[in-house]
């Protein structure tokens, strides 16, 4: 078969900027949002121009969740991004809607504090996106907006959505489950390469997501079998904003690989660029987004982006200890008089403690380089690297030997860990594997779908 490049971005989150998005009220917002949004535009402008110079590949896939919030005049303003790239360039999008595009509080910022504006319904999105994918599709399912495409002579592309009207991240039927294994089992008979695209993960981009009911689809495990033991080994994802490939084998004996991609609009923020060499070897590579026209006080795009993500994370930890109510608030946690008592209490003692003084209350010790060092800063670094991917933190390193020592203290406190879809996790392998990458590369790796 001939070699097959394309690219591979998601969600854009495109906010269109002269809606509003400025004042007191936006920067409270933004104080908890790892996301940018003022800043959407610019850089999905600076990311298709980049693709649209791109002389590598002529297809570009989009993995969901097109706008903030589902304006519809952001919904619009992409719908036209997308059409002047298309007639620009010359190339192909394939897209998946996701959450984000349709049904949502949608609003705006200004001097004045927030604004509701005009949503998108989920039934104007055909007629936005059809030259992304629908209106070229060999099989097309109307109630998921799901669809067949074929990329070239010998690779067929799945797009599947559980973003559907009234409901989101919502269980396919068996009706859905039967057209996803007849649009693999078809692609068998005609002598096809299939490989998959859906909003949400369906591996746990870290082991920890799995504890996360909205991190990955519904029906991970059913899903993963139907496709790759019919064919299907590969898929590619968005929805959680990080960096990361995993992979699993059925009970079948065959190999499933998740291919999940950062966010445009946020850290860590990249461009995949994926070449199917055969059918048994598909090549990915990361390129950051390019510099995008906004004043970054003097920052690559890079370190804007991360400053955002760790603002987020600094703003939980400073709220812990001064704000308990906006805390629990932003957790989900409902307030009780003694929440609001021992959480500003433990919160000023986490923002004030050193890891070695930390460890030391666990019964154990850090290393020397990170004794001294204040541990909600080691928890920004951690967690962040848990969205970037490639997670330094491993055994044999200063900062993961710290760590291991402290979860294999906590492990006996916490068992009988149950997933959000039921499984049983350990504790302390979890966490190992979650804060150190010990398997795939997350950014530049040969994947072999066979295994061989």
């Amino acid at each position: 078969m001939n070699p097959l490049s394309f690219y591979v971005i998601t969600d854009l989150h495109y906010f269109k900027n002269s809606l509003g998005a400025y004042g007191e009220e936006y920067e409270r917002k933004m104080d908890f949002e790892q996301k940018c949004f003022a800043e959407t535009q610019a850089i999905n402008e600076a990311v298709f121009d980049w693709l649209a110079q791109a002389g590598d590949a002529d297809i570009v896939l989009i993995a969901g969740d097109l706008t903030y919030w589902g304006e519809k005049e952001c919904n619009t303003a992409v719908s036209e991004l997308l059409h002047d790239f298309k007639e620009k360039s010359g190339k192909r999008v394939c897209l998946v809607t996701a959450g984000h595009d349709f049904d949502r509080d949608a609003h705006s910022y200004d001097n004045d504090g927030r604004h509701d504006i005009e949503g998108t319904k989920f039934s104007e999105l055909y007629d936005l996106y059809k030259d992304f994918g629908y209106s070229e599709a060999i099989v097309f399912n109307e109630k998921h907006l799901s669809y067949v495409a074929q990329l070239n002579e010998n690779v067929r592309l799945l797009v599947i959505c559980n973003d559907i009207d009234g409901k989101r991240n919502a269980p396919y039927d068996d009706e859905f489950f039967s057209w996803i294994e007849a649009q693999a089992k078809q692609a068998q008979e005609d002598g096809q390469m299939m490989i998959a695209m859906e909003h949400y993960p369906v591996l746990p981009g870290q082991p920890v997501f799995a504890l996360i009911d909205d991190a990955r689809e519904s029906q991970a495990q059913r899903l993963t079998e139907i496709l790759a033991d019919n064919g299907v080994h590969l898929i590619f994802t968005g929805h959680m904003h990080n960096q990361s490939i995993n992979v699993t084998r059925t009970a079948e004996g065959n190999l499933f690989y998740d291919v999940c991609t950062g966010s445009v609009a946020a850290t860590p923020a990249f461009i995949r660029r994926v070449t199917i060499e055969d059918k048994d070897t598909v090549k990915t590579e990361s390129i950051p987004i390019p510099e995008f026209d906004w004043d970054k006080s003097g920052l690559s795009g890079k370190e804007y982006l991360r400053n955002q993500f760790d603002r987020m994370l600094r703003s939980y930890a400073a709220a812990m200890a001064d704000n308990p109510v906006r805390f629990m608030g932003k957790l989900g946690i409902k307030p009780t008089p003694a929440l609001e008592k021992i959480i500003p209490f433990l919160g000023k003692r986490l923002n004030r403690i050193t890891t070695g003084t930390l460890a030391r209350l666990l019964f154990t010790h850090a290393d020397a380089e990170l004794k001294d060092k204040l541990f909600v800063d080691f928890a920004v670094e951690m967690v962040r690297s848990v969205f970037e991917g490639n997670q330094p933190y491993k055994e044999g390193t200063p900062g993961g030997d710290t760590l291991l020592r402290i979860f294999r203290r906590l492990s006996p406190f916490v068992k009988n860990l149950k997933g959000a879809q039921g499984e049983t996790l350990d504790f302390y392998e979890t966490m190992k594997h979650t804060v150190g990458n010990y398997g795939i590369d997350d950014y530049d790796a040969v994947l072999k779908l066979s295994g061989n």
